[in-house]
């Protein structure tokens, strides 16, 4: 029942909409600091998986400082959803030893209003010492370009 909701926009997309290429322009802010970003969501094609690119950077990634992936992309009509997970492995700053962590996001974004949710679940590592263990709800502010 947790999911039905995510069932649900998967059941109602349009194949239209699943090749659409979109581009949008984000704001971030925090405290005294604002970055605008450029969001683009590809679709997926017959030999590759949707890919979402933040700054032009591919969300999916895998290096010797952990391992990130966009698990799935919906983009319906009135909203894009997507999943994502990342695993760190143990690790030392300063001194200091790090277990393993990993970060569960669900990112929401209302396409009328522009309105970006973002729902992450910490767990362990270094981000849980720093940032907080449990879970964070962050809303930022994106805008598709005008149409031609």
């Amino acid at each position: 029942m947790k999911y039905f909701h995510i069932l649900i926009l998967l059941l109602c997309a349009s194949p239209a909409l699943a090749s659409e290429f979109l581009i949008l322009t984000c704001e971030r802010t925090e405290k005294n600091y604002t970055e605008v970003y450029e969001f683009k969501i590809l679709p997926a094609s017959k030999t590759q998986k949707a890919k979402v690119l933040i700054d032009g950077r591919d969300l999916d990634r895998s290096d010797e400082m952990g391992h990130q992936a966009v698990k799935s992309i919906v983009v319906t009509e009135s909203t894009i959803l997507i999943s994502m997970e990342a695993h760190f492995p143990p690790e030392n700053f300063d001194g200091v030893q790090y277990g393993s962590g990993s970060v569960m996001t669900v990112t929401t974004i209302n396409r009328s209003t522009g309105q970006l949710r973002k729902v992450e679940t910490i767990r362990g590592g270094i981000l849980s010492t720093t940032v907080g263990e449990g879970t964070k709800i962050y809303q930022e502010q994106c805008v598709a370009p005008k149409k031609l």
